[in-house]
């Protein structure tokens, strides 16, 4: 690669690697097992995920959706970096906000009332529940930008355009004692913000 102490693996030997690891036994009835994957670390490759979810190799943008999802099943995150993982190799890459992106959202329901569920931009679909959060954090612009936890500390930056349906659809509940602004689905609660300063704001 180009900087020294990177990984020697290319794409192409990375793509196989990636291959033979979705073909695994283990991850024949779903994603594959990576975190019970620990393979030795093999050095950065010069691989970048941008904030509009694009897959960048070599500052080049890939351009095969399949190859882009066959990577997202390898992605691993340890103590806040990113990994591709495989049986025998770890490599590093960078992701420039959250690896990836909820684009389309479904509301249904369930015993407990609303339920919502989310596909990813590598077409990955997420329920919203106890396991699967979501959380508003603090925007440059002064507003919310949400992310939604799709596995394994791997967490889905929502749409602009989703985030203004998830505040259409929002309700006040008490939280510790505090009105609060917040999404419900699957019997959770998801709080937003204050429900003051959401009055004020919209």
């Amino acid at each position: 690669m180009a900087k020294q102490g990177q990984t020697n693996q290319g794409l192409e030997g990375l793509t196989a690697a990636a291959k033979d690891a979705a073909n695994t036994k283990a991850a024949a009835k779903g994603l594959p097992p990576v975190h019970l994957w620990n393979p030795p670390f093999c050095g950065d490759l010069d691989m970048r995920i941008a904030s509009d979810g694009t897959w960048f190799y070599m500052g080049t943008p890939i351009g095969r959706p399949a190859l882009v999802r066959l990577f997202s099943t390898i992605l691993k995150r340890e103590n806040g970096k990113h990994f591709l993982v495989t049986p025998v190799e770890k490599v590093g890459i960078r992701v420039d906000d959250a690896p990836f992106l909820a684009v389309e959202m479904v509301k249904d329901s369930d015993g407990r009332g609303r339920l919502l569920r989310f596909r990813t931009n590598v077409d990955d679909w997420v329920i919203c529940d106890s396991s699967h959060r979501l959380r508003f954090e603090a925007a440059a612009d002064g507003g919310l930008t949400p992310y939604l936890h799709v596995r394994a500390e791997l967490w889905a930056k929502v749409t602009r355009a989703l985030y203004y349906d998830l505040v259409d659809m929002g309700e006040e509940r008490v939280v510790d004692g505090r009105p609060m602004f917040g999404i419900a689905s699957s019997g959770e609660f998801f709080a937003m913000a204050d429900a003051e300063q959401v009055r004020g704001a919209f």
